[in-house]
């Protein structure tokens, strides 16, 4: 709750006369905080007077934010921003995905900070991002926080300021700011400040259907803070040729113990088009493996890595259905006779049975980002040149998957098909990756040579047959 105040004075009503005609201005103040509050009759002025008279006489106490009784707040003023992101977490919490969860909590700290009352001196930044992040906004942890750091909730509970506050564009500007600037003082990348502008305006929609908010506060045009444009293409340098792709699975595939699953693993990204958290997930019943000619994958769940704290079974991977899709639908793929031959290698070697991972872990459970984007920084330091290794030549495994759909699109299939394929729409994936297109060039300048091509024609006057406009003219 905000502070409260018995100590209230009142002063005579102020009568102003100007050119547009006159107003009457209430006068009081509340623990010696100065308010007032304009009407343009008397009658309302002395009403609304009274009404904080009677108010003072019962006993009530003054609200020092509003300056008003505390029967008169509005939810806004009631409700503190802290005890608002609670409620919202909690509200929100079985209805999102662990990694949803996880961006959430880390744009409610950053506004949740920016709306504290006073700095808190007391404890070390790091203290309060880590008690925001990791224990108020997380519902999992929430009654589990340690002692220091219920400690800080506490503190931070009664520092944060009211929601009444969103009206005020000093306190606005200040969240907008927090959330396009590191903790370095530096400017936020624009993805994430266009990520955590999205989470907070849905926060935002939920306080007005709470009626706590009345209108949404946040800019909608573009303000000092917004962050710079975020171009959804991706970066042609980053691609690798099928002859750095070779020597990349070669290297990984000579690594001692599992070098030749991670091998298998890079591979299906590299010729399939999986995204990583789909080929994790992938079982040796998903893939249809001839002996010769092409196979089919059959993708129907994602695996992405969040972090125990973030999922309701406590584990480090959330299993979802495909990203896009409906719940349950399945994504065939097409499989390259050599990725097939690689695929139909490993089964054999790990003595893999139908409900089988294709790509388990060194012990079994599923395959650890942490470990396959370790050998592929490995791989990209021992492989490529120094100028390469510099560039953003394949800095990413996901670019092995855009490498494929590149290819793809290069190659002529329909854009229709390679959406179908990779599990995006068609709108997304030109967007992506239209920049990336080549070697149809010399076809397209042929087919436009011939139609641009001027006629040749002398300086007299011009003929009827010269062109439409002559024609037109002549008819």
């Amino acid at each position: 709750m905000t502070g409260r105040s018995f100590r209230v004075r009142f002063y005579d009503t102020e009568v102003y006369e100007g050119k547009r005609g006159t107003t009457y201005t209430v006068r009081w103040s509340v623990n010696g905080k100065r308010w007032g509050e304009t009407y343009k009759t008397s009658p309302l002025a002395d009403s609304f007077r009274a009404t904080l008279l009677v108010a003072a006489n019962n006993g009530e106490p003054f609200d020092m934010e509003t300056g008003k009784p505390v029967s008169h707040a509005v939810p806004a003023a009631e409700t503190t921003w802290y005890e608002f992101a609670l409620d919202y977490v909690d509200m929100k919490w079985p209805r999102i995905s662990a990694n949803n969860r996880k961006n959430t909590a880390k744009t409610l700290t950053k506004v949740t900070i920016a709306l504290l009352r006073n700095e808190p001196k007391q404890f070390k930044p790091v203290e309060v991002r880590r008690a925001l992040r990791e224990y108020a906004f997380n519902k999992l942890r929430r009654d589990e926080a340690p002692p220091q750091v219920r400690t800080v909730l506490s503190w931070v509970q009664r520092n944060s300021l009211p929601m009444s506050v969103w009206e005020d564009t000093k306190h606005v500007d200040r969240v907008m700011l927090a959330l396009s600037t590191l903790l370095d003082g530096k400017r936020a990348a624009g993805s994430s400040v266009n990520r955590e502008r999205r989470i907070l305006n849905v926060v935002i929609k939920y306080a007005i259907r709470q009626k706590i908010l009345k209108i949404n506060p946040l800019p909608k045009g573009k303000d000092e803070n917004a962050p710079p444009k975020v171009s959804q293409a991706i970066d042609k340098r980053s691609l690798l040729s099928p002859a750095q792709t070779a020597r990349f699975l070669a290297w990984i595939a000579a690594r001692p113990r599992t070098g030749y699953r991670l091998h298998a693993f890079f591979a299906t990204l590299y010729y399939a088009g999986l995204r990583p958290e789909e080929a994790v997930a992938l079982r040796v019943a998903a893939a249809t493996l001839p002996e010769s000619g092409w196979g089919e994958l059959l993708v129907h769940t994602t695996e992405p890595e969040v972090g125990s704290a973030w999922t309701d079974d406590g584990a480090v991977h959330e299993t979802r259905d495909l990203k896009g899709r409906a719940d349950g639908d399945t994504r065939p793929v097409p499989v390259h006779p050599a990725l097939a031959a690689i695929l139909r290698d490993l089964i054999k070697r790990d003595g893999l049975g139908p409900g089988d991972l294709l790509f388990p872990g060194e012990k079994g459970g599923l395959l650890s980002g942490s470990v396959f984007r370790r050998i592929w920084r490995k791989a990209r330091k021992e492989v490529l040149t120094l100028y390469e290794f510099e560039s953003p030549l394949g800095r990413r495994v996901y670019d092995l998957r855009d490498t494929c759909l590149t290819t793809w699109l290069n190659n002529q299939i329909p854009p229709a098909q390679v959406a179908e394929w990779a599990g995006n729409s068609v709108p997304v994936l030109l967007a992506t990756y239209a920049r990336c297109i080549n070697g149809q060039l010399p076809d397209l300048q042929k087919r436009i040579e011939g139609p641009q091509q001027l006629p040749t024609v002398g300086l007299g006057p011009a003929s009827p047959t010269d062109g439409p406009e002559s024609s037109a003219a002549g008819s």
